[in-house]
């Protein structure tokens, strides 16, 4: 028994032993690697060129703009607003039928041209600048007419036959009735003796109208006069005194 002892304790003089001399190199070398860093000379790199920093620009209200028009809380804000355009103009309606051409005359003063407006109207006989229906005549000879669009101006040129009218205008036929109405002699008027009509605020009463009462006849305190006036007989009934 105390010989194991004396083997166990040996051991463990061993280790610690061991141990120590480690710990007294790593110290050792430790102690040489300080020596040899301070030994060392760090030459220091030169400083680079100086170089300013750019100044930060000044403070505009323009560079806070997008914080009004980006307000999504508010978007009648954005600057960007969308232009309505205006519908675009009808087109303008087409020409209608030019005059119809039944020839020309010259009486010393100009030309003019015998036109009818529609199938069946009247003729007429106009001259360079004068007008029928919508179309003023702007030239005319023995070969073309020309007429301008009095509604924008836009002219039309067109061969005499090309709007040669041949059809005869139309003669108006009188009504039956409509001329028996316009000959019959209108009804008489129905007079009869009808008196004095409403007072006035003058004092004297109007005369109704188809009263076949004589001048100087008297109703109820009132005496027909009737006077000539520029414009015309006047009747009144005056009060008698």
């Amino acid at each position: 028994m105390n010989r194991k002892l004396v083997l166990l304790n040996a051991v463990l003089l061993l280790v610690v032993i061991y141990g120590g001399v480690q710990l007294r190199n790593q110290y050792q070398a430790a102690k040489a690697r300080e020596a040899a860093l301070r030994a060392v000379r760090v030459s220091p790199t030169p400083a680079g060129p100086f170089v300013a920093l750019a100044n930060d620009p000044p403070v505009l209200p323009s560079g806070y703009k997008d914080v009004a028009i980006k307000d999504l809380f508010h978007p009648s804000r954005n600057p960007d607003v969308p232009v309505e355009l205006p519908p675009p103009p009808p087109p303008p309606p087409p020409m209608p039928a030019l005059p119809g051409y039944h020839g020309q005359m010259n009486l010393g003063d100009g030309p003019m041209a015998l036109l009818v407006e529609k199938p069946g109207m009247a003729e007429k006989a106009i001259k360079p600048g004068e007008t029928i229906g919508q179309f003023k005549l702007v030239d005319v000879n023995t070969s073309e007419i020309t007429f301008a669009w009095t509604f924008n101006g836009e002219l039309a040129r067109r061969s005499v036959h090309e709007l040669a009218d041949n059809s005869a205008p139309a003669a108006a036929v009188p009504d039956g009735r409509a001329a028996a109405a316009a000959s019959a002699p209108p009804p008489p008027v129905i007079k009869s003796n009808l008196g004095a009509g409403a007072i006035t605020g003058f004092g004297f009463k109007e005369c109704i109208p188809n009263d076949s009462s004589p001048e100087g006849a008297i109703d109820g305190g009132f005496r027909k006069t009737i006077t000539t006036t520029p414009f015309g007989k006047s009747c009144r009934w005056d009060p008698v005194k």
